[in-house]
């Protein structure tokens, strides 16, 4: 068949493109164009990008440009022919280009110095089989590029400050030293959380609320093996019980009304290779225990509504003031799950069992809540630090640090004695324990028995005259019987004001009326 021109084509024949490109000195042929244009873009992006590089279909270098060479410290382009590109280009993903037949467009290598944005095409024959590929660095030849730079290291310094406050938040608080005491049964509990420390079990703590739980399991977690990993705590009973299993194993996307449409992780998957602690365990549904015991026996679990089978490794450190086998003779709580949990059993004693620590506890106390408030140093007399001993605290450390936190902010004496201190403990009534008691005879004992020296003791006057009102009161209250009305009218006061000195200066019935 021939067409206008000075040659013919017939169906099964195919001229050369490049000659019939020249004979009619046009860029009209698709062929033509496709190789010029191949041609040009390579030799352009080679002249003004920041590098160039070939690899074969095993990803070894077979070319690159001397510039590109000398970025990662080859003067001679020549003396990486042959080489694994990774070997040349750390961080190179040329390889996968190879192997997967794919191009990547657009991509920020990261290197020593700054990073570069780069491509990488596949190379291929005439069938489609990948022989090889090359790989271009476009870096500051391309302006447009310069907001993405900006974004991208912002989303860096963001991602970076993010981790590390999250970094930070899931790290231990407290160590073993901030358990404060030297009593027996202080020592014994540390002694036994170091030994805990140095073992992967579950660790289950029992006591008594504000004994200082939670504080001994962030000692345990710091003095771990596991210490640089997150520690994630979980209080059950602070959470629904509908909404637990999404807290502890997390949710796929959409797996239920209202589920956030990227997922949600769990904590155990937060806590991957550190420790979960689990804390009020005993107020754990029995559904859940279930669930629970298998992802600590099997080490994995499936988030809700999801297929995908996570594999775990953390730690366990659980918490109760529960009596978890009154618990689980009642059928409140799964036996299997409680032999699983009590591998090591540490009980944490109340504060009344401890009471030769109230006295340097007190003084950390005060000591913090002095450098918090930037305020002067509280100090404690000796009758003050009696009538701390002598009081059983039900709440423990937890109400001790309640009442010191509000002498400090109402005292108005950087000193305090037992006075001021009366009307702040056990809200203002200030009963004493039996053992408390016994407590403080034995101090008082021991104080006693020690050589003293005459010691003038100085009082502020106001001190000294609420100390004389009390003794008043409290004879005029002893000759009246306890009966509050009737001392009222000897003293011709109102009844409602004899009640509020007495609660001002820290006075108990003496009797009910």
């Amino acid at each position: 068949m021939e067409t206008g021109g000075n040659f013919n084509m017939y169906e099964d024949e195919k001229p050369d493109p490049i000659a019939l490109g020249e004979q009619r000195g046009l860029l009209s042929d698709y062929a033509f164009v496709r190789k010029q244009a191949m041609q040009s873009l390579f030799e352009t992006l080679d002249t003004s990008s920041e590098g160039t590089v070939v690899v074969d279909s095993d990803a070894r270098i077979v070319w690159i440009n001397r510039s590109y060479a000398e970025r990662f410290g080859f003067t001679n382009p020549e003396a990486v022919i042959g080489l694994d590109c990774e070997v040349v280009i750390p961080n190179s993903l040329m390889r996968e280009v190879v192997t997967t037949g794919r191009p990547i467009l657009l991509d920020i290598l990261e290197t020593g110095q700054e990073p570069l944005v780069v491509t990488r095409l596949p190379i291929k024959d005439s069938h489609g089989k990948t022989v090889g590929a090359v790989g271009f660095a476009l870096f500051d030849e391309l302006k447009v590029l310069t907001p993405m730079f900006s974004t991208y290291s912002r989303l860096q310094s963001e991602l970076l400050a993010t981790r590390q406050s999250l970094a930070q938040a899931r790290r231990a608080k407290y160590s073993f030293s901030s358990f404060v005491g030297t009593s027996a049964a202080s020592l014994e509990t540390k002694r036994l959380g170091r030994r805990a420390a140095q073992l992967d079990s579950p660790v289950l703590l029992l006591g008594e609320t504000g004994t200082g739980k939670e504080l001994l399991a962030h000692a345990i977690h710091g003095a771990s093996p596991r210490a640089d990993k997150p520690l994630v705590s979980v209080n059950v009973a602070a959470i629904p019980d509908a909404l637990l299993e999404v807290e502890f194993f997390g949710a796929a996307a959409g797996a239920y009304t209202g589920a956030d449409r990227k997922g949600r992780t769990g904590k155990f998957e937060l806590a991957q290779g550190g420790t979960l602690f689990l804390d009020e365990i005993g107020d754990m549904p029995l559904p859940l225990q279930g669930k629970l015991l298998r992802a600590l026996q099997e080490r994995e679990f499936e988030p809700i509504g999801s297929n995908r089978v996570v594999q775990t490794d953390v730690r366990i450190i659980a918490a109760t003031s529960a009596d978890l086998p009154a618990l689980v003779a009642q059928g409140r709580f799964r036996a299997d799950l409680y032999y699983r949990l009590n591998v090591l059993m540490i009980r944490v004693p109340p504060l009344r069992d401890r009471p030769s620590d109230i006295e340097a506890m007190s003084y950390a106390i005060l000591d913090r809540l002095s450098s918090q408030r930037d305020a002067g140093h509280l100090e404690l007399d000796e009758g003050a630090i009696k009538r701390l001993m002598a009081y059983h605290w039900p709440g423990n450390v937890r109400e001790l640090q309640n009442t010191l936190e509000r002498v400090a902010l109402l005292s108005e004496s950087e000193r305090i004695d037992a006075l001021a201190l009366a009307r702040f403990i056990d809200d203002g009534r200030g009963s004493t324990s039996e053992a408390g008691a016994q407590n403080v005879a034995k101090v008082a004992d021991v104080t006693e028995a020690m050589p003293t020296e005459p010691v003038v003791e100085w009082k502020r006057y106001d001190d000294a005259m609420k100390a004389f009102e009390r003794q008043f009161l409290t004879e005029s209250l002893r000759a009246a019987g306890g009966r509050v009305s009737e001392a009222a009218a000897r003293l011709g006061m109102g009844r409602a004001t004899l009640y509020k000195k007495m609660t001002l200066l820290g006075i108990d019935l003496l009797a009910p009326e």
